[in-house]
């Protein structure tokens, strides 16, 4: 068990450093690596497993609305992106420039996406004539580059992966019915398989994405009280289609504008994942997303007959449906176990001489760290309702950490009070005011996360200066 012990020791406790702790998962865990490309990281196997399931789920959930698959160039040039004024504005310190191609300097300067709006409307523009057309319903994943100064692993690279949905539509009624529908499937995907209780809002002007006519957002709550925003759902209105002329004939053979939306999640989510769950012995993934949902670890494996039935059960469950996978290396039994911590599986196996004697195995669940004995005959039934088990408890743990860490402020002394003693959601009203909103966040830090669809008031006037409220608002330190 020393080397198991050790491996756990590596990683600094939450509550010390919660920074380092997630640092030392990520790196631990083995799900990323740095390169000699300052900003960007590797996606080692472990990591990209956990994106490719959150990209097949999402990607069917897409597809069940109506959504097709496309592909845009990954270069943009610089006359095409400064077409959409406060877009441009919005992306412009962190877009990163190509202007060589081979040996020549390029007629005009390239960047690197930074996201695909304005390469949508370019393609819009050449495939849309009548309302024959529409809605386009399209969505790409891809990667795409940020400048960003500082940078942490999934959470902020230079470099990222994500899908960006794309539509179009004949009506300003159809767009926001879009827009809203999208933010629902990212909603109830994040709820139901990554167990992350969030949030459902519209941003405020300030914090709405450029060009943008309304961005509604999806909010979680890390372990460490700090806010993350886990997925946008963007009307834009017809604001791009007039800078980029995208228009179509409608029914009464007259020229309009169309309407479009746009949304998008990334690997960010994977930070999610790892800051809602985990603890002090690593990941902790809830099975839906788990590439590796059981690990079967034969004990004393050099005995006759214990490798072959630790072979035979992760057959067994295998053909019941589950991800398993047995882990027959020569590590120590010890070692095993912490490393089947650190990487967040959510049960293990263990199998012996004795426990064969028996007909029973130990299964020891990662969420709870509870061990129990199963009888052989009765492991896929067992194992099989033990996912469903863990992921729900997964999702009620984090959504009772999530509103013991919600707190409500009706006074600006109980606002500042709260914002610099005690992690997590602030519930207020405001006034609506971009000049308060943003005296808000100098004074605490706290940034308006979203303004709810549910709606409660909390009092008559504005938290901070008094005015008539408008909104009650979710406010929150953040990522």
């Amino acid at each position: 068990m020393a080397d198991g012990k050790k491996k756990v020791e590596a990683i600094t406790s939450m509550e010390e450093d919660f920074a380092q702790w997630y640092t030392d998962v990520v790196l631990k865990a083995d799900l990323t690596g740095y390169t000699s490309v300052k900003g960007f990281m590797v996606l080692k196997p472990a990591g990209f497993a956990i994106w490719e399931n959150i990209r097949n789920e999402l990607d069917k959930r897409f597809k069940a609305t109506g959504v097709q698959n496309v592909y845009l160039p990954c270069m943009i040039p610089e006359s095409l992106l400064d077409m959409e004024k406060d877009h441009v504005e919005g992306f412009a310190p962190e877009v990163a420039w190509v202007t060589k191609g081979g040996l020549s300097d390029l007629p005009e300067k390239m960047c690197v996406r930074p996201t695909s709006e304005t390469l949508f409307c370019d393609f819009y523009k050449r495939d849309i004539e009548s309302y024959r057309d529409l809605p386009k319903v399209y969505n790409q994943w891809c990667s795409v580059v940020r400048w960003e100064k500082e940078t942490r692993p999934f959470l902020r690279t230079r470099e990222f992966l994500w899908q960006e949905g794309h539509t179009a539509h004949a009506t300003a009624e159809d767009a926001e019915k879009r827009t809203k529908q999208m933010l629902n499937v990212y909603a109830d995907f994040m709820e139901d398989f990554l167990a992350i209780p969030v949030i459902k809002g519209q941003k405020t002007e300030k914090e709405k994405f450029a060009g943008a006519v309304a961005t509604y957002t999806v909010e979680s709550l890390m372990h460490d009280g700090k806010a993350l925003q886990a997925g946008t759902s963007h009307n834009f209105g017809d604001g791009f289609a007039k800078a980029f002329g995208v228009q179509f004939t409608d029914k009464n053979n007259k020229l309009q504008y169309v309407h479009q939306t746009s949304w998008g999640v990334t690997t960010r989510l994977i930070g999610a994942l790892i800051m809602v769950h985990g603890d002090d012995n690593g990941l902790k993934l809830p099975p839906r997303v788990a590439p590796t949902q059981v690990t079967i670890i034969p004990i004393q494996q050099k005995k006759d007959g214990v490798l072959d039935k630790a072979n035979e059960l992760c057959d067994r469950l295998v053909n019941a449906g589950l991800r398993a996978r047995l882990d027959d290396s020569d590590k120590s039994p010890g070692f095993k176990f912490a490393e089947c911590e650190m990487r967040g599986v959510p049960a293990r196996v263990e199998i012996g001489p004795r426990d064969i004697e028996n007909n029973q195995c130990v299964v020891v669940r990662r969420d709870t760290g509870e061990k129990v004995q199963v009888n052989l005959d009765e492991l896929e039934d067992y194992m099989t309702k033990l996912m469903d088990e863990i992921q729900t408890n997964m999702f009620e743990t984090a959504k009772a950490l999530r509103d013991k860490q919600t707190h409500t402020a009706t006074t600006w002394d109980e606002f500042k009070d709260i914002a610099a003693n005690k992690p997590g959601f602030i519930k207020a009203m405001w006034c609506g005011d971009r000049a308060c909103e943003e005296e808000i966040k100098a004074e605490t830090s706290c940034s308006t996360r979203c303004m709810p669809f549910e709606q409660e008031e909390l009092a008559c006037t504005c938290v901070h200066c008094g005015k008539p409220a408008k909104k009650m608002v979710y406010f929150g330190k953040a990522y």
